[in-house]
């Protein structure tokens, strides 16, 4: 072989494992919502007409687009009516029956516990909600999916009007009470500010910067990620159907990406979307490769959302009472590993 033969078949190597590198991540899928709402009616509401959890034959569709994991809504105060007390047998029973189908179908199943860091609209820290109450809770979680792999671990929904200090101190202690069970499951780690990967490091209006306070919860065994959430609008709350650019998911996540290098931490998007227009695609497809590109501090991302009681919603996946898909599955396509 000759020198330029060698070089070029060095250089074809070289784009092959590039290519294998930039491939999808290890976790992609979506967060399914409808077993958290009725949260602003008296509690526990009702089953059926209130909340609902999704089918497990619902997940089906998903899987087959080549999504792995479903991250799965509940509400904190319907499986513990009263802080520090025994588990709610009929919601446990409806939070067991999703897990334990759709685990069994091959998925994960992220636990999502829909609640901003609060029960009953206090939040951990305060006198109402001690710190010890959310490692309690965490402590009966983990015991009762403990012995299942395919089950992963949120400690919170998007922590939200509490110091960061006090929900670094409550997430430390959730994931110590974990571990303690002897459970060895994935812990995904939310910060506080509704955990937008964009806000990590500002100052003023969520109170100590993520980046600042965050670090310093640590996993004994390290096999924890933190979660962060990144939508695309003008207040990146993921209210709005347009997207600020094309370039906008690219942008919100580039500083908080080196934030992670830096650390040598990991994490995921737990969840990300944009409206069925050209712009968010861009925005889209330009955040989900941003990831790939990084997959040296990125483990995946989830799309919000899907469910059986979203309707129109201009974020839902579930596809239509004509069996088509929503325009947005088409773009995740290309970062999907079918099975």
């Amino acid at each position: 072989m000759t020198l330029r033969q060698l070089a070029a078949a060095s250089l074809l190597a070289l784009c092959t494992q590039a290519a294998t590198a930039a491939g999808p991540l290890p976790w992609r899928g979506i967060s399914l919502s409808s077993a958290e709402w009725g949260e602003k009616l008296p509690f526990p509401g009702i089953y059926g007409k209130d909340f609902v959890y999704p089918s497990v034959d619902s997940t089906a569709y998903y899987q087959a687009e080549g999504m792995n994991v479903m991250r799965i809504a509940f509400r904190w105060e319907r499986l513990q009516p009263t802080l520090m007390g025994e588990f709610d047998a009929a919601e446990l029973a409806r939070l067991r029956a999703f897990v334990d189908g759709t685990s069994a179908r091959g998925l994960h199943v992220l636990l999502d516990p829909h609640n901003y860091a609060a029960y009953q609209d206090q939040h951990i820290g305060k006198p109402e909600v001690p710190i010890a109450a959310f490692s309690d809770f965490w402590r009966r979680l983990a015991l009762q999916f403990k012995d299942n792999p395919k089950v992963q671990f949120g400690l919170v929904n998007e922590p939200r009007n509490m110091p960061t200090e006090v929900w670094a101190e409550a997430a430390q202690a959730a994931v110590d009470a974990i571990r303690a069970t002897g459970a060895t499951n994935l812990i995904t780690l939310p910060g506080n500010g509704y955990t937008g990967a964009w806000s990590w490091f500002e100052t003023g209006w969520y109170g100590t910067p993520n980046a600042e306070v965050m670090g310093r919860v640590r996993d004994p065994l390290d096999h924890m990620v933190f979660e962060v959430h990144q939508y695309l609008d003008k207040d990146g709350s993921g209210t709005n159907a347009e997207c600020v650019s094309a370039t906008i998911g690219v942008e919100r996540l580039r500083r908080f990406t080196a934030w992670l290098k830096a650390n040598k931490r990991r994490a995921i998007l737990g969840e990300v979307g944009g409206g069925a227009n050209p712009v968010c695609e861009q925005a889209v497809r330009g955040a989900l490769k941003h990831l790939e590109d990084n997959a040296d501090v990125w483990d995946g991302w989830l799309w919000w959302a899907g469910g059986p009681t979203w309707g129109d919603y201009f974020l839902s996946l579930e596809p239509g009472a004509d069996g088509k898909d929503k325009p947005q599955m088409r773009w995740l396509a290309p970062f999907l590993k079918r099975p």
